[in-house]
């Protein structure tokens, strides 16, 4: 008989009957959309957990980063990495802006604040760095550059939840930072995101802008479009919120007997925890050394298919080789080496809060046993 499949992720859910509860008061209310009760009580939670002024949910993590750059005018030309998930890279598309691919620290897998400078143009108008997998970016550094030349930053912090540098927010950096709350998430509302911002003004507009930029019954203040969060979603997040914390330091334990079983496997390498970061362990990703290891990453990936173990090559491809992009100067392979590299290498394993310490060995078990 087939072992069970381990899946490379598995999203962290309320129990039903508490569900239920909230459930029940929501078809007693009649109010499941349109800022209701539960939309409320969710952004004053998650303003208190996460540590930010202030916040405004929306219905998928997408649509906040196409939203913050409609808030803050962004055009002409922005720099951004090729190792994300493509939505940074489309949120830029359909507002008409050029991205402009700069490659990554192989120590972070985050955007290389060495490299920005020389991808400024006069057209540059802001930078859209990604936490990947949760690590913070060099954020001091960027907000130099962006100083300098008069840039906006904008954190797509879609891994980012709940991530502290020092005791601080990671979501404070910059003029806006963006969540996501997909399924697959550390935190998730089903689908849903957020726009975290640092003033009452701009979370005005931003509310306007999410509900077609209507600012009172009959009149509308911009070209805004339907991105709110319903109220099912948002009773769902209030209870997800209560077992987070929980989830996260089963996260954290995986990550440590991961990263115990593989230190001494030759050609497998992992990221370190950084100093002073609080980490939310989103993900595990290793990067394969074919001529150490002895097979190449694609090979592993294949095999541990095969032994039911699913782990996911994030983030392959790199977004800088989809047709919609690869004719840019800047998606050059030659100007991006490290992203090429990790992106032809990685593998992330398995990481959720069910996980068992069977599942883990099993995991381990696909990766050492050659």
């Amino acid at each position: 008989m087939a072992e069970k499949q381990i899946t490379v992720t598995s999203p962290l859910m309320p129990s039903l009957e508490e569900f239920n509860v909230y459930l029940e008061d929501i078809w007693k209310r009649k109010w499941i959309t349109n800022n209701g009760y539960y939309h409320k009580e969710l952004e004053k939670a998650l303003c208190d957990y996460l540590g930010v002024p202030f916040i405004s949910l929306f219905t998928n993590g997408t649509l906040p980063l196409i939203t913050a750059l409609q808030a803050l005018r962004i055009t002409g030309e922005v720099i951004t990495t090729p190792f994300s998930f493509v939505a940074t890279t489309h949120s830029l598309w359909w507002n008409g802006i050029k991205p402009v691919f700069v490659d990554i620290d192989p120590v972070t897998c985050n955007l290389d604040p060495e490299k920005i400078e020389a991808a400024i143009t006069p057209r540059t108008t802001a930078i859209m760095p990604v936490h990947v997998y949760g690590n913070p970016c060099d954020t001091q550094k960027i907000q130099e550059i962006a100083d300098k030349y008069g840039l906006k930053v904008i954190y797509d912090a879609a891994h980012a939840f709940g991530v502290k540098v020092n005791g601080e927010s990671i979501l404070n950096a910059g003029d806006m930072s963006t969540l996501s709350f997909h399924a697959t998430k550390v935190y998730n509302t089903i689908e849903g995101g957020a726009l975290i911002m640092h003033d009452e003004q701009t979370k005005k507009r931003i509310d306007y802008l999410k509900n077609f930029g209507f600012a009172g019954e009959t009149t509308v203040v911009a070209p805004g479009i339907n991105s709110k969060m319903d109220e099912m979603r948002a009773a769902y997040g209030l209870l997800n919120l209560r077992q987070v914390d929980k989830a996260i330091e089963w996260r954290k334990h995986v990550a440590e007997l991961y990263r115990e079983a593989l230190k001494d496997v030759d050609g497998i390498t992992f990221l370190e925890d950084i100093a002073g970061v609080k980490h939310n362990y989103s993900y595990f990703p290793i990067f394969v050394d074919a001529e150490k290891y002895g097979m190449t990453r694609d090979e592993l990936y294949f095999k541990m298919k095969e032994h039911n173990v699913l782990g996911r090559r994030y983030f392959y491809p790199l977004i800088s080789t989809f047709s919609t992009y690869r004719g840019l100067e800047s998606a050059n392979p030659e100007n991006l080496p490290e992203a090429h590299k990790m992106a032809d290498t990685v593998i992330c394993l398995p990481m959720y809060h069910s996980l068992s310490d069977e599942d883990i060995i099993r995991v381990l078990s696909s990766i050492k046993n050659k």
